[in-house]
């Protein structure tokens, strides 16, 4: 009976990818109970989100890639339609109108897009496989710039970010030229000088700072001297599990959420950040892997940008507290609290395990 049940749970899961996940999984875990001051409440409050991720994890895997081509469209539509009704109606935090109140609960449209974006592109590309040309690149770029700019205006610039990232993977993998790549990232420098005054006080505040933190240490640079602070002083071997002294003692700000990489440089050192890259990479290299098997374009394209979004996702957060890169409020992935970004992240490692174990694609 017991074999039977973990037949049917781990039918559709690929043991590679599911243990590198594990893993890392088990990892943040432990962190998130260190840098929340051995919080029980805090750990447990993750242990929720956790289950509620795994789960979307479990259902994507089973979830056959020809229906996910089918819900790609109207997926895309309906989040679309979730950004326009939170730009009308959604409620204000802090300054931001990113949260749509349906009554019994409040959503974040912008993370529906996460996923929603990339299967539409790749839903497009796969209906064009043939002959594609410029013009089918300049539908694709619109189909990806009117989610960014709607959640650029919340402001959200980490998420449209993010979103951004899953889209352009897409293009980029169905065959963009770089003789167009370069075009645009030249028109993007050429534009600074236009875009700078367009940015709000905060954005250009959190790029001065990347330039010189200590220009400002006790407000806008505060976050960066103490993130640094805490990993160089972890050495080699860090100073031990909850014996971090930056963290314990409250100076390294949002420690449990965006900044946990800070805690966990402090605690477990060089040695400890070496283990979590590797893990990371085994991930990235094992979606990469699942995105060269695939059967199909729209197959492919989904891995592809499934997995590179997920190196964005690390790559910025770990830049951002390493003070390479601007602090853009984008977690460390599968490691922070919170179950938002937990959840995107592991709902599209279940699409991807779909891809690998679904070996054929009907097209329609």
């Amino acid at each position: 009976m017991i074999s039977r049940a973990f037949d049917f749970l781990s039918r559709r899961i690929d043991g590679p990818l599911m243990a590198a996940l594990a893993l890392t999984l088990a990892l943040g875990l432990t962190v998130v109970y260190s840098a929340s001051g051995s919080s029980v409440d805090r750990v447990a409050s993750q242990g929720r989100n956790l289950a509620l991720a795994l789960f979307a994890l479990w259902l994507f895997a089973h979830i056959h890639p020809q229906t996910l081509m089918r819900l790609a469209v109207p997926a895309y539509v309906a989040g679309m339609g979730l950004l326009i009704a939170v730009a009308l109606f959604g409620e204000v935090r802090n300054g931001a109108r990113r949260w749509l109140n349906l009554g019994f609960t409040t959503l974040q449209p912008s993370e529906v897009m996460k996923i929603a974006v990339p299967l539409a592109l790749a839903w497009y590309f796969h209906r064009h496989e043939e002959g594609l040309r410029l013009r089918d690149f300049a539908v694709a770029a619109i189909i990806l710039a009117l989610p960014v700019g709607l959640v650029v205006r919340q402001p959200d610039l980490g998420t449209a970010l993010l979103i951004f990232a899953s889209g352009f993977f897409v293009i980029f993998l169905a065959g963009l030229s770089w003789r167009v790549l370069l075009s645009v990232l030249t028109a993007a420098v050429v534009s600074i000088p236009f875009v700078w005054p367009m940015l709000h006080d905060y954005q250009r505040q959190r790029i001065l700072t990347l330039l010189n933190p200590l220009d400002d240490p006790l407000g806008s640079g505060y976050h960066i001297i103490q993130s640094t602070i805490a990993i160089g002083s972890g050495g080699i071997l860090g100073k031990g599990w909850l014996n971090g002294t930056q963290a314990q003692l409250d100076f390294v700000p949002e420690r449990s959420t965006d900044f946990i990489l800070a805690v966990f440089g402090e605690e477990f050192g060089l040695a400890g950040n070496v283990i979590l890259i590797i893990l990371y990479v085994l991930i990235i290299t094992r979606g990469m892997m699942i995105a060269a098997n695939a059967s199909t374009v729209f197959s492919r394209l989904t891995a592809g940008a499934i997995t590179l979004t997920f190196f964005t996702y690390a790559f910025v957060n770990m830049g951002m507290v390493s003070g390479i890169l601007p602090v853009v409020g984008v977690p460390l992935p599968m490691v922070s609290y919170g179950g938002t970004a937990l959840l995107s992240i592991l709902a599209g490692f279940g699409i991807l395990m779909s891809i690998s174990t679904h070996k054929q694609l009907v097209s329609s």
